[in-house]
């Protein structure tokens, strides 16, 4: 294996990484892998809680690519047996784990969304069940052994949840046992997470101490911020660009984040370097914006589709054109037409009274022209039907 020059490896490996512990291990490895040939071991792992991932999951899987792009075998880990656990980072309250079946089920979508980032002929692809899943009782306690109450209990989410009296299971404990045990059984030489699994990465490298084996270095990458800015980017919050939704849909929701937040998606989630991205911040943002989405678009559908969601955002945002992809529905034959109901039955309005009140603030308009009245009768044939940003095609026949 050819490597890159440590110094080479290292700028690039650092971009976007909150922190790394420590970085002149990380230096010493990186020299060490050059003279040996051997690539370093570098693991992320992921419990599948949920169907899908969104651009917030990609952050990791952008670091994985870097490593792997530099020639360090990487591993992604699914964490079938810690997803019964449960991760109670960021909890406040216990949740119920999640059934073998839901997991299993996650973990499919998992293995078929991360290959657009990652190369599937140079990924590891393991599952955490293959050692956890046959330790005896007399192992976990031996493991268990390894590591203090105290010392588990410094994780900021338990000190706050013990002072506000709310409950943490037994269970809950043995998370970071058992995700410091992935490290030694796969003989990490890096492990990366988000800053909010610093705790359990650290556990990763003193159980690697206490089983004989060099400490794993840890990298943190920080949270992304979702659509608004503001949250941490999730489903729940609503604020989530998710990796399979229409290319339309990710373009046009990148292209509505705040020109600061636009920086930070450029530097954690592309391959672009820190100064290519500083000379960009001389160029008009909505440009760089508009090439922003169209990379991420590209990344999880195909470069044509990208080509197109821009086409479609700038025709249809930016000048006010008629969608290439409006819904045509038949309605009926013609006849007089009330419009508020027509609005509420086309799905463009909530009620008959907002439907009301749209048309009479103009912002309802029938093939381009406003329509401010209540009623309407038309000719047969097709027309344009838009309410505010919403658009549907309406069919009538004599």
């Amino acid at each position: 294996m050819n490597f890159a020059p440590v110094p080479e490896q290292l700028a690039y490996i650092k971009k976007g990484f909150s922190e790394i512990i420590r970085e002149e291990e990380l230096k010493q490895r990186l020299e060490a892998s050059l003279k040996t040939g051997r690539p370093l071991r570098v693991k992320a792992g992921f419990d599948p809680t949920a169907p899908d991932l969104h651009l917030g999951h990609t952050v990791l899987l952008r670091k994985m690519k870097h490593f792997q792009d530099l020639g360090h075998t990487v591993i992604f880990l699914i964490g079938d047996m810690t997803g019964l656990i449960g991760d109670p980072t960021g909890r406040n309250i216990t949740r119920p784990p999640m059934t073998r079946e839901e997991l299993n089920r996650n973990a499919e979508t998992y293995k078929a969304q991360v290959f657009k980032i990652l190369d599937r002929e140079k990924t590891e692809l393991r599952f955490n069940s293959e050692w956890l899943e046959p330790l005896k009782y007399e192992d976990i306690v031996r493991l268990c052994a390894k590591y203090t109450v105290a010392r588990i209990l410094e994780r900021d989410d338990f000190e706050k949840r013990l002072k506000e009296n709310t409950p943490i299971s037994m269970h809950e404990l043995l998370y970071p046992l058992a995700q410091g045990y992935d490290s030694v059984m796969l003989k990490c030489d890096v492990e990366l997470g988000g800053t909010d699994q610093k705790f359990n990465l650290l556990v990763g490298r003193e159980l690697q101490r206490d089983f004989g084996q060099v400490p794993q270095i840890v990298a943190t990458v920080p949270l992304l911020e979702g659509t608004d800015g503001v949250e941490k980017m999730s489903k729940s919050k609503g604020n989530y660009i998710g990796i399979t939704e229409a290319p339309k849909v990710m373009f046009r929701k990148i292209m509505g984040i705040s020109d600061a937040l636009m920086w930070r998606y450029w530097e954690l989630l592309t391959d672009a370097s820190l100064p290519d991205i500083a000379a960009m911040k001389s160029r008009e943002p909505m440009a760089v914006k508009m090439e922003l989405a169209g990379r991420i678009v590209t990344d999880f559908h195909s470069a044509a589709e990208a080509r197109q969601a821009g086409e479609d955002f700038d025709r249809e945002v930016r000048q006010g054109g008629e969608p290439a992809d409006i819904v045509t529905v038949d309605y009926g034959a013609v006849r007089e037409i009330r419009v508020p109901q027509m609005l509420v039955e086309l799905g463009t309005a909530p009620t008959r009274t907002e439907a009301e009140r749209l048309v009479k603030a103009g912002a309802v308009e029938i093939d381009g022209a406003r329509y401010t009245a209540l009623k309407w009768s038309p000719r047969a044939g097709t027309y344009s039907v838009r309410t505010g940003k919403k658009w549907k095609k309406v069919s009538l026949k004599d």
